[in-house]
């Protein structure tokens, strides 16, 4: 077990989904933000602004740019993360997915919807983890966490957060949406310092609040997958897309795009 994590937090992130993993990144938050900002410079093919005309702020992501931005691949390869990933999701193994930055400038109103991201990936399985740590300090926009809503029989309908309209057509196959504050679900939230991370199941109904305060609200995710992942088909294209891929259902991710970064030795 990696001296950041305990027994009880791996309990927690089985039972709820989701943990606070404190400074997780702690060792490499001026990489990051060199990294991010090199992101922002240079946006890639998948790169969004999501704010409509008028709305206040500026709300960017991006994602899976690890393989172009070098501070990203050298804290993927080199920070704690898969180990501690390995240790959460209970595997063997531990394969990349995605980088994914979030960026709300000062004065960001817009809040991140509530969503699950399990939904909106090509992939099948409970072994998966999702980091989500912030550049700098939060307090009222922090990242908001539904916890158990991994568990839920119905995944949640996935959504275009600018257009606001469903992401696939089937949309009896998802349940609506909720309100985790009108409905009182557990929601967990943290005020965090830049370099720690909440750890988050995909399947983990999660969002957070608009920017309002007078600083920057940079954050870095990293979505890491573990030994039951598998390719599985949607019912239309997923986000990412991954074009090109030529995986078949049931198949374990390809290693050329998805490569293992950690790997636990048996002990004899």
């Amino acid at each position: 077990m990696h001296p950041l994590v305990t027994q009880a937090q791996i309990d927690t992130f089985q039972t709820e989904g989701v943990v606070l993993i404190k400074g997780l990144f702690k060792s490499h938050i001026d990489t990051i933000r060199s990294g991010i900002e090199r992101n922002m410079a240079k946006p890639g093919p998948y790169a969004a602004e999501n704010l409509k005309e008028g709305e206040a702020g500026r709300f960017f992501d991006d994602y899976c740019n690890w393989t172009r931005i070098p501070e990203f691949e050298e804290v993927i390869r080199t920070s704690p993360a898969a180990e501690v990933a390995a240790d959460l999701m209970g595997s063997q193994r531990v394969q990349v997915f995605h980088d994914h930055v979030l960026v709300k400038e000062p004065g960001t109103s817009k809040a991140t919807p509530w969503h699950q991201d399990g939904p909106y990936y090509f992939v099948d399985g409970i072994q998966n983890v999702s980091f989500w740590s912030p550049m700098d300090p939060v307090n009222d926009n922090s990242l908001r966490c539904v916890a158990g809503s991994h568990a839920w029989d119905k995944p949640v309908l996935p959504t275009r957060w600018l257009a606001e309209t469903s992401f696939y057509a089937n949309e009896d196959e998802y349940m609506p949406v909720p309100d985790p504050d009108a409905e009182g679900m557990d929601i967990k939230e943290w005020q965090m310092e830049p370099g720690d991370a909440v750890a988050f199941n995909y399947g983990i109904l999660h969002g957070a609040r608009g920017n309002e305060a007078s600083t920057r609200r940079r954050a870095f995710s990293l979505r890491l997958l573990g030994d039951d992942a598998r390719y599985i088909e949607r019912p239309g294209p997923t986000s990412p897309p991954f074009p090109g891929h030529d995986m078949k259902p049931g198949q374990r991710l390809r290693e050329d795009w998805f490569p293992t970064i950690f790997e636990r030795k048996d002990i004899i």
